[in-house]
């Protein structure tokens, strides 16, 4: 579904991302991790080009981003992206927020954006608040929002910016929840988390990042079930999570 092939960008004289390599396969859970910095929201983000890359070519869906003809904001209609922050409209309700993108970029009906966006709602439990507006509901609902809005679009990937590291810790399990049950029910993910119970459970490849580059690239059970065959640097980081 998604290929990453030897993927590098710059700021400037900074490299941000250096010769990256990966893929997801439909249906595949993988969670991408590593210290702050490491380059993982970019690596995220070249998916849906939301931060363009110069060299190598990322292919969604057998769809080249680097071909110049690639018809980028048709391609990111079918690619679902959660944020940190949420993004929500603040001055519009849920249910505008849920209906708006169909309508205005799907060119869906209002009675079938709305019919499918109350059906998301109720899918991540928050059928009842769709008259509320974002800033009358906790951090861990609005995320969810988000999910619902972002699956209203029918994508046929997933894509998650720490979704939970914004929340209080409280908020954090009703988040993973909805994406645990997405992942369940065999939607196409790639998650940059600092979660690793999650990770652990749910994903079935680890991505792991420093200074730009993929150092690992394995088997969740392997990433967490054999710490000592992993790289200096991914045995270090999961020393340092997996203690407490």
């Amino acid at each position: 579904m998604i290929e990453i092939r030897d993927v590098s960008k710059w700021y400037g004289s900074f490299q941000v991302l250096a010769d990256c390599t990966t893929h997801v396969a439909k249906g595949e859970v993988v969670v991408v991790c590593g210290p702050s910095g490491s380059g993982k929201s970019t690596l995220i983000k070249t998916v849906n080009a939301l931060e363009p890359f110069q060299k190598g070519d990322v292919v969604v869906d057998g769809v080249s981003l680097a071909d110049p003809a690639t018809d980028l904001p048709r391609l990111r209609r079918r690619v679902g992206m959660v944020f940190q922050h949420f993004e929500l409209f603040p001055h519009l309700s849920v249910t505008e927020n849920l209906t708006l993108a169909q309508v205005r970029v799907l060119r869906r009906g209002a009675d079938e954006a709305l019919k499918r966006g109350l059906q998301m709602l109720d899918r991540v439990g928050l059928a009842a608040h769709k008259d509320k507006y974002p800033g009358e509901l906790s951090g861990g609902q609005q995320q969810r929002v988000a999910i619902a809005r972002a699956l209203s679009m029918d994508p046929i990937v997933m894509l998650f910016d720490e979704p939970t590291s914004a929340l209080d810790p409280e908020m954090v399990g009703e988040v993973l929840d909805v994406m645990v049950q997405l992942a369940r029910e065999g939607m196409t993910m790639m998650c940059v988390t600092h979660e690793m119970g999650f990770a652990r459970r749910v994903s079935h490849r680890v991505v792991f990042m420093d200074q730009g580059r993929i150092v690992e690239d394995c088997a969740s059970e392997a990433f967490f079930g054999h710490p000592e065959e992993r790289s200096p640097r991914a045995r270090d980081f999961l020393s340092k999570i997996l203690a407490h």
